[in-house]
C-alpha cells in the first residue's frame, strides 16, 4: 500500500476517532517504531508541541524520537523547514500544500523515517467559511514519501481549543499506527 491511499482520506466525523485512548495509540507507535527500528519527528504549529510531549511521554521514546519543531510563525516555517515563501503567500499556512511542505521540510530536516505535520485552526479565532475553526491539515512524510490529509474536527461537537489540539493527536497517531502496521 501506498502512502498516499493511507493518508488522503479526510478525517471527520464519518471516521472512528478515539481520542480516549490517544495514551495507548501513542505507546503503540513508540513500541512499532523501536521493533521496527525506525525514528519519528513532529513539525507542529496549532498543537504547540503536544505532539512531541505525548511521544516523549512514553519510556524508551528516545531510542525513536529525532526532533520535535514548534513553528507558530510563517517566518519559522519557511526559515526552518523549508516551506516555500510563495506557497505561504498563495495558500496561506492553514492549507495542504503548507502542511506537505511542512512534512517535506522536515524529513530533510531530521532524516526520520516518520515525519508528522500540522497546521490549522484550533480557535476560537481563526477559520473562514471554507476551513472553518477546527480544520486541520497533517503532512506525513513516510521515509521521504508525503501526502497529507484534512481532519476535519468542526464535525465533532463540543470541541473547544484543547479539544481540537488533543484531537488533532489522535487522528495523527492513529495514522501513524496504520502506517506501521501496513507493510510498504
Amino acid at each position: 500500500m501506498q502512502i498516499e491511499q493511507m493518508v488522503m482520506k479526510e478525517y471527520g466525523q464519518d471516521y472512528k476517532v478515539d481520542g480516549k485512548n490517544l495514551d495507548k495509540t501513542v505507546t503503540d507507535v513508540v513500541q512499532l517504531l523501536q521493533e521496527s527500528g525506525r525514528t519519528i519527528a513532529t513539525a507542529e504549529s496549532l498543537t504547540g508541541g503536544l505532539l512531541s510531549e505525548r511521544i516523549t511521554s512514553v519510556p524508551g521514546a528516545s531510542q525513536v524520537f529525532e526532533t520535535g519543531v514548534c513553528t507558530y510563525s510563517d517566518r519559522m516555517k519557511h526559515d526552518l523547514l523549508l516551506v516555500p515563501t510563495a506557497v505561504l503567500e498563495t495558500h496561506g499556512a492553514v492549507s495542504r500544500e503548507t502542511a506537505y511542505a511542512m512534512a517535506a521540510g522536515l524529513y530533510r530536516l531530521s532524516g526520520a523515517d516518520i515525519c508528522l505535520a500540522v497546521t490549522g485552526f484550533a480557535g476560537p479565532g481563526g477559520g473562514t467559511a471554507e476551513d472553518p475553526v477546527g480544520t486541520v491539515y497533517a503532512g506525513i512524510s513516510y521515509r521521504g514519501a508525503v501526502a497529507t490529509t484534512r481532519l476535519k474536527l468542526w464535525e465533532f461537537s463540543g470541541l473547544d481549543r484543547a479539544g481540537i489540539r488533543l484531537m488533532t493527536a489522535a487522528c495523527v497517531f492513529q495514522i501513524t499506527k496504520q502506517l506501521l502496521l501496513t507493510s510498504f
